[in-house]
């Protein structure tokens, strides 16, 4: 059975999808294929002109392809051509993440929660150089903190701000928070340089409830290369992509990308106490390191995700 990846012309997997990762990364193991892949990003080429460029009989081209479009990364289409009919293929993917960790750990369940970048619930201290873009165009004026409420926000795809905070507020519709084990997010981000530095640092915090879970110093703020998901009117020259951050907060402590980042446990979140749970995130004034933040939704920078929330609890 093909794959069907989504529109965004990138697969994301984790180990709980064996049946659609194990072809995926079946296809990307043959050295051949993955030149196959590197031919088709120029163009679109047949079965035989594959074949010729990689100096390979015609029925290994053919195998080697059907392999590909089984994982779903190419798409073929069958033409006339001058002897019969001829199959094309064309480049459907640009790019593959795979997450090696399943979504379901010993007797613990996770719930999976997600927000867009832009539906946070408050906006403090914003202070430029901040602004907005959505998938198509900017939003509001650039530089501008009150910015950060105008109606269009909830469409945003990306945003930064030089200090400030913004907070996100998830539901405890379907939790029990007496029987969370554990709670993480992640998002991707990075600093805010002018155009784009990978050397700016910037100390980006976390707080939950309330309660400061710990603080990340961004390396910088990242480009040289497109985004993979950044929209074509986006400018080569500014802010690409960032890094994909999980914070992560149990009984034990609390860790970031399952480095020991504080000691702050999940007692200390108090989750009985709210009737949501508040997720702020930002750079404070005082930091040692106030080089900005960039946040990247779905349609922007490398990874199609804006603010994710898993919640692990026992089953």
């Amino acid at each position: 059975m093909s794959i069907q990846p989504d529109d965004s012309k990138h697969i994301s997997l984790s180990m709980n999808e064996i049946e659609r990762l194990c072809p995926v990364a079946k296809a990307l193991s043959s050295p051949m294929r993955v030149k196959m892949i590197a031919l088709l990003c120029s163009r679109s080429m047949n079965v035989n002109e594959l074949a010729e460029a990689l100096s390979l009989p015609v029925s290994t081209a053919a195998l080697n392809v059907r392999q590909l479009e089984e994982a779903g990364l190419i798409t073929t289409e069958i033409q006339p051509g001058i002897r019969g009919a001829m199959k094309l293929c064309s480049q459907r993917i640009d790019s593959v993440s795979m997450r090696l960790t399943p979504d379901m750990e010993d007797g613990v369940s996770a719930l999976t929660v997600r927000l867009p970048i832009g539906s946070y619930s408050s906006a403090e201290d914003i202070s430029p150089e901040c602004g907005i873009v959505s998938e198509h165009a900017w939003v509001g004026e650039s530089n501008t903190p009150r910015t950060f409420y105008h109606p269009d926000r909830f469409g945003a795809q990306m945003l930064w701000f030089h200090s400030g905070s913004l907070e996100y507020r998830f539901s405890l519709c379907e939790i029990v928070p007496a029987q969370v084990e554990w709670i993480e997010f992640s998002m991707e981000m990075s600093s805010n340089a002018p155009m784009y530095r990978s050397d700016f640092k910037s100390d980006i915090f976390l707080s939950v409830n309330g309660t400061m879970v710990g603080t990340w110093e961004s390396p910088g703020d990242y480009g040289g290369r497109r985004g993979r998901l950044n929209p074509s009117w986006w400018s080569d020259t500014s802010s690409q992509f960032g890094l994909l951050k999980t914070w992560r907060v149990d009984a034990n402590g609390s860790t970031l990308d399952g480095e020991p980042i504080s000691d702050v446990c999940l007692r200390d979140l108090s989750l009985t106490e709210h009737d949501f749970i508040s997720l702020r995130v930002g750079v404070s004034p005082e930091a040692d390191h106030v080089g900005g933040i960039n946040l990247f939704g779905e349609k922007f920078g490398d990874y199609a995700q804006g603010i994710v929330m898993r919640v692990g609890y026992a089953q």
